[in-house]
């Protein structure tokens, strides 16, 4: 008998699901760590919307939004309601788009 007879199959996904994915509940951040002190004020700012652009694209993604046409403004913010994120700013908007293009 082949070893992938034996193997259990795997649960679905996203894309070989039947009907779409729910996020899991409730959503709980990763443990935050004191960020190096020093810097300017502006490298903190660009560094809290990298990261809270990239929760938001990861969130999208796991609700089945895959391509960056899909993730409107409003698409955007209910999503940051939905995992407990302040509504993002138009340029957070803009960079979870940009980070979706270039995941691909």
């Amino acid at each position: 008998m082949p070893a992938a007879a034996l193997k259990p199959k795997p649960l679905p996904t996203q894309s070989t699901a039947k009907r779409s994915v729910q996020l899991d509940l409730p959503y709980v951040p990763v443990e935050k760590r004191p960020l190096p002190a020093g810097r300017p004020r502006d490298w903190y700012v660009t560094h809290n919307r990298r990261l809270k652009a990239m929760r938001l694209a990861i969130a999208l993604l796991d609700s089945g939004v895959y391509v960056p046409n899909q993730a409107r403004n409003e698409t955007i913010r209910s999503t940051a309601e939905l995992i407990g994120v302040h509504v993002p700013s138009d340029t957070t908007c803009h960079m979870v788009r940009a980070l979706m293009r270039y995941s691909r």
